[in-house]
């Protein structure tokens, strides 16, 4: 029995020892990150937050009702403008998108040929 109880001494006394050795080692590791402006403490982490499901499914409604206002609220303002403060929206001439489409095939007719002097 008496060397069961001396190992067992022995093995605490040698847990103890290592635990002292972690302590130095996390004292010199935070004085060195201190100074290098890193420091980072492990123990500092909090645990994140659990939010029951009623309790998401009310912040959804209440996020869909602030989203709700907002848009009433555009709706309103923009029903009140009058037609000067908005350009109307322009059409082209019909001359003029026969006259863009030529232009775009002279192009695409010129890159065609300077790759045909190429090949």
């Amino acid at each position: 029995m008496s060397n069961l109880q001396n190992a067992l001494r022995e093995l605490r006394e040698k847990r103890h020892r290592a635990q002292m050795e972690i302590e130095k080692l996390d004292q010199v590791i935070s004085g060195i990150e201190s100074l290098s402006g890193t420091a980072t403490s492990h123990k500092a982490t909090q645990p994140t937050r659990i939010v029951s499901a009623a309790s998401r499914r009310k912040m959804a409604q209440a996020q869909k009702a602030r989203w709700a206002s907002i848009r009433k609220q555009s709706q309103s303002v923009s029903t009140g403008k009058t037609a000067t403060s908005s350009p109307a929206k322009r059409t082209m001439s019909a001359s003029a998108r026969k006259k863009i489409a030529a232009a775009q095939k002279a192009r695409w007719a010129k890159v065609k040929a300077q790759q045909k002097k190429v090949a």
